[in-house]
């Protein structure tokens, strides 16, 4: 009798990650379900408010569905690589300029790297999440990510940098279905979470205050400059470059009598760039630390539809190389708001190519 194959589900405590495990149970699999322990040092009253996909919350929620569902349960601790590949990266990023998205880096670093090298070291055959995407592998022999039967829900865009071992070793089971099913079911298992919101944007600031975690993380407050032109004409006095990003409209405290935005930082001169609305539209942006998934490279000339945020629908676009590990994006119409930092992901279809970080 064949040997049934182990998966160590990564289990948040959340009704996605419940279900997948009752799922994998449910199709032969011997699972196991592991909550990562990241960041979690907060006080009691704040992880019961914001309890996250990583909160200390998450680990009683998370043992419990576990329990009903009858499968081994542990919590390992990757607080030192989330510190690493997380928030050191986190707060680098926001002080030179940019607008990183904390949870690529920690789906491909911690959530897969490590929690992927210390399930093969006990044993597994696979890692499984309940992301919104399914894995598949293409008649070229690569695995790719491919959209969720759910747009509204798809997570492909935060996953694109995930590597063909990686993906070779994951389980996706809810990305063939709707979040309205996945409730459902967990609603007819009796499981506690059936009805749990989703968790915010980034766990570990859970007020959304990134500037004020930043200046706690660093020890060092924001340091104060000018808002100017394109032109260098000095416009009035910024909180500090890690309180704005390109596009952002709000909170500027410029009295201008129309509406601004900003279309660039400076880091080196520490100045914030302010326009009007035309000037955050490009047709163009460069990406490099290039990560490949349904094809090889990106040849040139290659058509793709790319997203340049998470929300971001996907825009028409040709890839062209620009160097080694680096690309030249050209779109057929202007999209607003190319920011430094963020991921610009490609898509054929319902496939990911791959993708790579905005310049």
């Amino acid at each position: 009798m064949k040997e049934k194959k182990k998966v160590v589900v990564g289990m948040s405590g959340g009704v996605d990650s419940s279900v997948a495990a009752w799922l994998l149970k449910e199709q032969g699999y011997e699972v196991i379900g592991v909550t990562m322990q990241i960041w979690q040092d907060e006080e009691d009253e704040v992880q019961q408010e914001n309890g996250g996909c990583c909160g200390l919350s998450a680990v009683d929620d998370a043992r419990r569905v576990a329990q009903q569902l009858d499968i081994p349960y542990y919590v390992m601790n990757f607080k030192a690589d989330f510190q690493r590949s997380v928030i050191d990266y986190f707060t680098a990023e926001y002080l030179a300029g940019r607008t990183p998205n904390p949870c690529i880096a920690c789906n491909r670093y911690v959530k897969w790297e490590a929690l992927l090298k210390r399930s093969l070291e006990i044993g597994a055959d696979y890692i499984a999440t309940g992301h919104y995407a399914r894995v598949e592998k293409l008649p070229n022999g690569r695995y790719a990510l491919r959209r969720s039967v759910t747009a509204a829900k798809d997570q492909t865009y935060a996953l694109y940098n995930l590597t063909q071992t990686q993906l070779s070793h994951t389980l996706m089971p809810v990305g063939a279905y709707a979040k309205e099913e996945i409730r459902e079911m967990a609603a007819r298992l009796g499981l506690r979470v059936a009805a749990k919101p989703d968790s915010q944007e980034i766990c570990f600031v859970p007020d959304q205050d990134y500037a004020g975690f930043i200046e706690r993380t660093t020890g060092k407050p924001s340091k104060e400059g000018n808002f100017v032109l394109a032109d260098g004409t000095v416009l009035g006095r910024h909180k500090g470059i890690i309180h704005y990003t390109v596009g952002q409209r709000k909170g500027l405290g410029l009295s201008m009598g129309r509406r601004v935005v900003v279309t660039k930082i400076r880091p080196d001169t520490n100045e914030v760039v302010i326009g009007e609305q035309e000037d955050v539209f490009s047709d163009v942006l460069y990406a490099d630390r290039l990560n490949f998934m349904a094809a090889p490279s990106f040849e040139n000339g290659r058509k793709a539809m790319a997203k340049i945020r998470y929300n971001h629908r996907g825009a028409p676009c040709a890839i062209y190389t620009d160097g080694e590990d680096r690309v030249r994006v050209q779109f057929e119409e202007p999209v607003r708001a190319v920011t430094p930092g963020q991921a610009v992901v490609f898509y054929d279809g319902d496939y990911v190519l791959g993708g790579g970080t905005i310049l």
